[in-house]
């Protein structure tokens, strides 16, 4: 018995992307650093926005990267070791990261800031136009 894809279905054209990008997220494991994803309400105009918050303790802002590629936000924190220093005991791990999250269509981030050990991220999804074309029907003879 042949076992079919999720989205092999003939009537979901155009997924084999978005088959792609669930299995790279199941592949990403690490829980490093811990973050929360939260949906905030503008005061101004009630709009939604996302807020995604990672615990990057000990990152300084040259420490930091923030880019978005293709439709993916990527965050990535690198440490450079101080020789300088002899620790008796090291319970804080200087270690580097990455974290990807995969963004939908349209989504954008309007700004990034580190305050308090914590790295946050809004992003922002313009509400599309509601989009109906018509198409014209040719008869060949």
């Amino acid at each position: 018995m042949t076992r079919m894809a999720p989205f092999s279905s003939p009537l979901l054209l155009g997924f084999d992307a978005m088959e792609k990008t669930i299995e790279r997220i199941a592949k990403n494991g690490d829980g490093y650093p811990p973050y929360n994803i939260e949906r905030i309400r503008s005061e101004d105009d009630g709009k939604l926005t996302l807020r995604i918050t990672l615990a990057v303790a000990g990152f300084a802002e040259s420490d930091l990267e923030v880019t978005t590629e293709e439709n993916q936000l990527v965050i990535r924190g690198k440490q450079a070791e101080d020789d300088a220093r002899e620790y008796l005991h090291r319970g804080i791990a200087a270690r580097q990261f990455q974290r990807a999250f995969v963004l939908a269509d349209g989504m954008q981030v309007t700004g990034a800031r580190l305050k308090n050990g914590l790295l946050s991220i809004d992003l922002d999804r313009p509400r599309p136009e509601r989009l109906v074309r018509k198409i014209d029907i040719t008869v060949k003879e």
